[in-house]
């Protein structure tokens, strides 16, 4: 055995400058391939162009595999950092947590940006072998070059003739922190192509060396974009196009809500082929959705509704739900939103909480009032949507969930569900019985099953099947499911799911993530095809409950009494900020801690964690040609042999690591 080293000071290691990245590019950006560190560029040059600076953007692609951006913007400031006594786009590209994007409402030159952490750009100086950035203000021009994100050399200046003003990033990716050193051109032309349509009037460029070049300019924006991608097919009805944005008066009426904020939108139903749905905040895509198209979609699917009971168009027998009207529908959306807060530094997913009601607002009234001036249209939408849900529910018999009086009787702690519908039914596996009491007066009783799990499960890493089923929880769980324990070689029964979401519930402390860690390897191990065709997920409940009183006579707008919930200490340094910000007393507010699940509140537990509106839920999924290396890495994290073996990799990931040690 290996002879440890002592546990003082000198083990302590503190990573300076762009290091961090470098040692744990994975915590920054995305390491299959280059794009994000290229997208970082781009959408700086955006943030330009939202505020009002540039109308032109080119992307080139060379054959040395490096990457430029240029932009009409103001160009990044050159003068000296007083903190830093460095010229600041030197700071910008070699320090993270540095940028010009983190004051809010009206304090900074950035009032809505893609921007926010002030780590982009030097994630994408951090993990290219050159950075080459070339800046034209005040009539000048100045150069500045980076290798392995350190400084190659001082910033240089020269005179130009002309206002000539903007910035130019070049970027050489390094390999070595990249599965694959090519960027999907592909994946780089959409994500250009939508700058365009989404700021109306601003001009796109993609120069590819090898290929040439495309330019991209949507003067009717998303109207035009749809044109595009349809391809020639019809619409079931015109496109419902349209934008809302708060001014500072109507802001006031709202808590949260600031001036500046809203979104545009454009959507229309097809009744075959492909569709497609692209959503953005502040001009960056959001492949994964977020809370803002979550209200984006109930405020339309409300409007459809009360469309429908206006007009009497409601069909006996059958309910109408949000899937119905969706899974017809093409749709682009754009979110204008101040205080952006986004799932990862990828900003695939946002999760700021005031953007639901944000977009229904926005939406809402305007769908209705729009199906209300075009009666006809509206109706063939409903129409459609009809078809759809008998569709689904067609689809639902062929999938009826078994009953208690099939081959296996369901265990009696489980606390079903009505609904026979298994693509909406979904189980909660909740730890302890507190919780599990609680879980089972919030949940939505129609559709959300509650199984109570006491104690932590069996580590089934090593088990074979016999074994687990012999373990009582295990069992249950697997009854409950309706999938017998598999291999991945195997070939199960999946016709007997009863439910379309498997949701591991358990507190956010250290016991909470060793019963999730176990309930995970039982169905990565035991279970796989559930996890690989995405029916596997993990609830995400907030740490920290911030109470804020009532500011000033009255309690309303701004000065309303609220509850916000924050999922970590991050969450709540920002959220503590906020309040600050808007100068709510300090001290004014209350912060605490749940120690569990269980000190929830039923109605807190539904909007926290069961809410499909404002809950966070992560899915879990893999491919099972990865088989081999998934299987690895759990027995690394979880076989009782490969102790010494687990050891050094927490030595080696101890930043990302918790160890209840």
């Amino acid at each position: 055995m290996a002879r440890q080293q002592a546990y003082d000071a000198s083990a302590i290691e503190a990573l300076k400058g762009l290091e961090p990245v470098r040692r744990m590019p994975g915590m920054y950006t995305h390491t299959i391939h280059p794009l994000h560190i290229v997208q970082e560029a781009i959408d700086n040059a955006v943030d330009e162009a939202l505020a009002g600076h540039g109308k032109r953007i080119t992307v080139g692609v060379f054959k040395d595999g490096s990457v430029e951006v240029a932009d009409e913007g103001r160009g990044v400031p050159v003068d000296l950092h007083k903190g830093e006594g460095r010229p600041a786009v030197e700071v910008a590209f070699t320090m993270l947590h540095a940028g010009g994007k983190f004051a809010r409402s009206g304090e900074g030159v950035y009032h809505i940006s893609g921007g926010l952490h002030g780590v982009g750009v030097a994630v994408s100086n951090a993990l290219s072998k050159r950075c080459e950035v070339t800046v034209y203000r005040d009539g000048h021009r100045y150069f500045i070059a980076f290798e392995g994100g350190e400084v190659k050399g001082k910033l240089k200046s020269e005179k130009i003739k002309g206002r000539q003003t903007g910035t130019v990033v070049r970027l050489w990716p390094d390999p070595k922190y990249f599965d694959s050193p090519n960027i999907p051109l592909a994946e780089l032309e959409h994500l250009v192509r939508s700058k365009a349509y989404l700021l109306p009037g601003l001009t796109t460029v993609l120069r590819v060396e090898t290929k040439g070049e495309k330019t991209w300019k949507y003067e009717r924006g998303m109207a035009q974009y749809f044109d595009f991608m349809l391809q020639g097919r019809e619409l079931v009805a015109p496109l419902f196009a349209g934008e809302k944005f708060f001014d500072e008066k109507a802001a006031q009426n709202t808590s949260e809500i600031e001036a500046g904020e809203g979104a545009s939108w454009a959507i229309g139903w097809v009744a075959e082929g492909e569709i497609f749905a692209d959503s953005h905040v502040n001009l960056i895509p959001t492949r994964s959705g977020g809370t803002h198209e979550a209200g984006f979609r109930n405020g339309v699917f409300d409007a459809l509704a009360a469309f429908m009971e206006t007009r009497a168009l409601a069909p006996k027998g059958i309910k109408l739900i949000a899937d119905d009207l969706w899974s017809r529908a093409c749709f682009t959306l754009s979110a204008r939103i101040v205080r952006t807060q986004f799932h990862g530094q990828t900003k695939e997913k946002l999760t700021t909480r005031h953007a639901g009601r944000l977009l229904e607002l926005c939406v809402c009234d305007a769908f209705e009032l729009w199906l209300n001036q075009h009666p006809e249209e509206g109706g063939k939408i409903v129409e459609l949507a009809i078809e759809q849900a008998l569709a689904r529910l067609s689809r639902g018999k062929k999938f009826e969930r078994k009953k208690s009086s099939g081959v296996a009787t369901l265990p009696g702690k489980l606390v079903d569900c009505a609904a026979d519908d298994t693509s909406r039914n979904e189980l909660f596996m909740v730890e302890g019985d507190s919780a599990g009491g609680s879980a089972e007066e919030a949940r939505n009783k129609e559709t959300q099953a509650v199984l109570p799990l006491r104690g932590k499960v069996l580590n089934t890493m090593s088990k074979d099947a016999r074994t687990v089923l012999a373990n009582k929880e295990l069992q249950a769980i697997a009854t409950a499911i309706g999938v017998d324990p598999h291999g991945p070689d195997d070939d199960p029964d999946l016709s007997g799911l009863r439910y379309g979401k498997l949701v591991i519930m358990t507190d956010a402390d250290v016991d909470g993530g060793h019963i999730q860690a176990l309930l995970l390897t039982f169905f990565f191990m035991h279970a796989p095809r559930l996890v690989a065709s995405g029916h596997v997920y993990v609830a995400q409940p907030p740490l920290f409950k911030v109470e804020v009183p009532a500011q000033g006579k009255g309690g309303g707008g701004k000065g309303a009494a609220r509850r916000i919930y924050c999922l970590d200490e991050e969450e709540l340094d920002e959220a503590i900020a906020q309040l600050k910000k808007e100068k709510v007393k300090e001290g004014g507010w209350e912060v605490s801690r749940f120690k569990g699940l269980g000190e929830m509140s039923p109605e807190q537990l539904w909007e926290t964690t069961m809410n499909p509106d404002t809950r966070r839920l992560v899915r879990m999924s893999f491919d099972l040609k990865n088989i081999k290396k998934v299987r690895q890495t759990f027995e690394l994290l979880m076989d009782s042999g490969e102790a010494e073996g687990r050891r050094d990799w927490m030595r080696e990931h101890w930043k990302t690591v918790q160890a209840d040690v």
